[in-house]
């Protein structure tokens, strides 16, 4: 591969995220990182020095008017999405952004709505979709062993891990004024994400929800950090086609485990693995006239067999930023994460709004009372 053939992108944060983004272009074949943006002008100094990047710029602005960029991607914090995205979509750039997709739902809408509008592509960087363990039970779904999927629940555990007061990240993550949301925001969208993958993104209609903030935490973190968001979120939704989906996502309990996320179908079960938590291992359970049978299967050899046997298969199997660049490069379709990634905004501003207003809330009125958390840039 010639460096005509590489892809050409700018990286917009370099803070944790995005050094983690730079990481993983280092290993990508047929990847270019020719520029990064960050107001912290020695931070990134720094990391470009680290990853041999040319060219640094303080505004996003000036990174956006290179015309040998063709991809954009976005690692701020979550209030900073949909402004720096939808203008990375109006300056012609295709755009990769971190998770969630933006701070509020009708945000998320004017991201999704602006590159339909403007032809551009849209990936929302949803790690949870390209694992091993979705691969195989996606395997399971085409492959008609589940029957119809009828029911999903989502799990996420912690037990003490929220950011910056039980050690690690910064402040700016457990505040709403960066970070729109807690648990379900930082975690939730992995794992509601892949649910709704798995069961073809199915339309909402109904969000029932609870969050809470009653673990405590060290006492001169609590003072310094502006926590004011979510530890746990809990929630049920109604979904289209008379399936359904709970939901549990933690960054702190007093509990030891949450059992495993899965999907039940009219012919059969698959238990997904655990997040956090010490669960059971990948399984598929049906019913074979009056036997129950309980399967189990070895990921390591299907990771090997799917990896040697398919084209492509790096970009279903590795981390979203390999499936970017491979539909970047038009070696596979994109997968349509930027419509997942907004189903799920629906649904955890639901969970929101459900606490709010202490009753079931619809689709629609999500939609309508949405209001956009944007930093202005």
């Amino acid at each position: 591969m010639t460096d005509i053939d590489k892809v050409r992108v700018g990286v917009i944060g370099v803070g944790q995220i995005g050094k983690h983004h730079l990481r993983t272009y280092d290993q990508i074949a047929g990847v270019e990182v020719v520029a990064v943006a960050d107001i912290n002008e020695a931070e990134a100094k720094r990391v470009a020095e680290m990853h041999r990047i040319r060219h640094i710029y303080t505004d996003f602005r000036d990174l956006l008017k290179r015309d040998d960029i063709q991809a954009v991607d976005v690692a701020l914090h979550n209030n900073l999405h949909m402004p720096v995205t939808v203008a990375a979509l109006q300056a012609g750039k295709d755009v990769y952004c971190e998770k969630p997709m933006a701070g509020a739902y009708c945000d998320a809408e004017t991201m999704y709505n602006t590159a339909q509008e403007l032809d551009r592509k849209l990936s929302i960087q949803l790690n949870s979709l390209f694992g091993k363990s979705t691969c195989a039970a996606k395997q399971l779904i085409d492959g008609g062993h589940l029957g119809k999927i009828y029911y999903g629940r989502s799990t996420g555990f912690r037990r003490r891990g929220r950011p910056f007061v039980d050690g690690y990240g910064t402040a700016n993550f457990v505040q709403k004024a960066q970070a729109a949301g807690g648990a379900m925001y930082d975690m939730g969208v992995y794992h509601v994400a892949l649910m709704l993958y798995l069961m073809g993104n199915p339309e909402v209609l109904t969000i029932t929800g609870k969050v809470y903030q009653e673990t405590d935490m060290d006492p001169e973190r609590r003072a310094v950090s502006g926590y004011d968001v979510e530890e746990l979120g809990v929630g049920f939704v109604r979904l289209s086609d008379n399936m359904a989906l709970d939901l549990i996502e933690s960054w702190a309990i007093h509990m030891g485990n949450f059992e495993n996320p899965f999907l039940a179908g009219s012919g059969g079960g698959v238990r997904l693995e655990a997040f956090g938590s010490r669960g059971e291992p990948f399984g598929f359970f049906r019913n074979i006239d009056d036997l129950e049978m309980d399967g189990s299967f070895d990921l390591d050899a299907f990771e090997w067999r799917y990896t040697t046997l398919r084209e492509n298969a790096d970009a279903y199997i590795k981390s979203a930023q390999h499936h970017w660049i491979a539909a970047l490069q038009g070696r596979v379709p994109l997968l349509p994460t930027a419509a997942l990634a907004l189903n799920t905004m629906l649904i955890s501003e639901g969970i929101y709004l459900s606490e709010k207003l202490g009753r079931e809330v619809t689709a629609p009125e999500v939609r309508e009372q949405s209001v956009s958390t944007a930093v202005k840039v």
